[in-house]
């Protein structure tokens, strides 16, 4: 699978939007078998990368730094059991960061480390008044 994507996809690292190349599980992560017929969208000029909505080549939002990925996975640490253990409905906890933030939230929108230490200052919030 090769391709571009079908439209400019914010890079981060770069500072704006990119025509990206359409890549395979295989290019971005060799040594993870299991991640082979995941798509993916890497930035030509830097090589950051995000995935895709799975089945589709939609990517999941805009292209992180590692730095930046890491800081979404710590989010989505400490969001995702609140939904996924049944304490609040995932889509009134992202209406509840949503309406917090002014902004119709997503983790793979986040374009900052500290729009990612908002969110989980947010969640701890929610967290304890649940």
């Amino acid at each position: 699978m090769k391709g571009k994507s079908p439209g400019p996809i914010y890079c981060v690292k770069c500072g704006r939007n990119r025509t990206c190349e359409l890549v395979t599980g295989k290019e971005i992560y060799p040594h993870r078998l299991d991640l082979y017929e995941l798509s993916f969208y890497r930035c030509p000029k830097c090589g950051n990368y995000v995935g895709c909505h799975k089945g589709t080549n939609r990517p999941l939002g805009v292209i992180p730094t590692p730095e930046l990925r890491q800081a979404r996975m710590k989010v989505h640490a400490k969001l995702d059991p609140l939904w996924k253990n049944g304490i609040i409905e995932r889509n009134k906890l992202y209406k509840m960061l949503s309406d917090a933030l002014g902004y119709k939230y997503h983790t793979a929108e986040t374009r900052s480390i500290e729009q990612c230490l908002q969110v989980y200052d947010l969640v701890c919030k929610i967290e304890k008044d649940i």
